[in-house]
C-alpha cells in the first residue's frame, strides 16, 4: 500500500509525531480507534476499507465488533490482523469447544475466517505472555448477510446471544427465561409457551441455499431438543433461527430489509 491509499490511526502523540516525521506524505489520524467511524471514512476513501493492524489485546473484541458493525453497510471489506491467540481460537473455534461463544457466532456469521499462523512472544519487544496470531476476515457483505438472517435483526440476535452465553452453563431454555418474560411483558405462561415452542420451518432462502450446497445454510436448522441443549452445541446458523423463533423476522423473510444497524455489537459510548 501505498501513502495515496493508507491511512494510520493512532492514539499516542508520540507515535503520531514520529510518522509525521519520518513519513511526511503518510496520512495519520490522531484519534482514539475505538471511536473510528468507519462508514464515513469509507465514503470519503470512495470505497470498502481494508483494515491491517496490530490489534491492542485489552481492546481486541471491541475493535473487531466495531468492524462488524460497519460491515453492515459495506464499509469494511476485510481485515488483516494481529490478536491473542487465545481470541483468535475463539473466533474460528467449532461448536461443542470451550472457546466457542459469542466471537464465534458472530463473527463466522459475518466473515470468512481464518488463522493464517501463529506468532511466538519473542517476535515482539516487549514480549508478551501470551502467544498471538495473524487473523484474515473476509466479511461477506450486507446482501449475503441479509440472506444468511432472512429477516432476523442483528440486535436481537445480540439479545439472545447475550441471555444464553451469560449462562453457557446452563440449557438454552434456562439461559432464555429472563428474556423470554421480557419479551411476554411478564406473562410466565406466554414466555413457558415460547421457549417450548418447536422449531420453525426454515424460510425459502435458506432452504434453498442448503440444497445448492451452501455450508452455513446446510447447519441452520434448528433441532427439535434446542432447547435442552448447551449454548454452544448451537451452529451460529441455529442461533439465527432460535432468534427467529424468539422475536420473529423483523421485516419479509426474502432478506430485503432496509437496514441491518448502524451500532449493534459495538458498545454505546464508542464510535457513532
Amino acid at each position: 500500500f501505498g501513502t495515496d491509499v493508507l491511512q494510520c490511526v493512532e492514539i499516542d502523540p508520540r507515535s503520531v509525531e514520529m510518522l509525521s516525521e519520518r513519513h511526511p506524505n503518510l496520512r495519520v489520524r490522531y484519534e482514539d480507534v475505538l471511536q473510528t467511524d468507519y462508514p464515513k471514512l469509507a465514503e470519503d476513501e470512495g470505497g470498502p476499507l481494508s483494515v491491517i493492524g496490530n490489534l491492542p489485546y485489552y481492546i481486541t473484541s471491541q475493535i473487531l465488533f466495531a468492524l462488524a458493525d460497519a460491515s453492515h453497510t459495506g464499509a469494511v471489506r476485510s481485515a488483516t490482523v494481529t490478536m491473542q491467540y487465545e481470541v483468535a481460537e475463539r473466533i474460528v473455534s467449532l461448536t461443542k469447544c470451550k472457546a466457542y461463544g459469542i466471537l464465534s457466532v458472530v463473527f463466522q456469521l459475518y466473515a470468512d475466517c481464518t488463522i493464517h499462523f501463529k506468532i511466538p512472544p519473542t517476535v515482539f519487544y516487549p514480549q508478551p505472555k501470551v502467544d498471538s496470531a495473524l487473523v484474515g476476515l473476509r466479511f461477506i457483505g450486507p446482501n449475503a448477510l441479509r440472506q444468511r438472517l432472512a429477516g432476523v435483526r442483528p440486535a436481537d440476535l445480540r439479545r439472545v446471544l447475550t441471555a444464553t452465553f451469560q449462562q453457557r452453563r446452563k440449557t438454552v431454555r434456562n439461559g432464555l427465561k429472563k428474556l423470554a418474560l421480557e419479551i411476554c411483558a411478564g406473562d410466565k405462561e406466554a414466555a413457558k409457551k415460547m421457549i417450548d415452542s418447536s422449531p420453525l420451518p426454515l424460510p425459502k432462502q435458506i432452504w434453498e441455499a442448503k440444497e445448492s450446497g451452501d455450508s452455513f445454510a446446510m447447519s441452520q436448522e434448528l433441532p427439535k431438543d434446542w432447547a435442552s441443549k448447551r449454548p454452544e452445541e448451537l451452529s451460529p446458523g441455529q442461533f439465527v433461527e432460535l432468534t427467529r423463533l424468539i422475536f420473529g423476522p423483523a421485516d419479509d423473510e426474502s432478506g430485503e430489509q432496509k437496514t441491518l444497524g448502524r451500532k449493534i455489537w459495538r458498545k454505546v459510548k464508542h464510535g457513532t
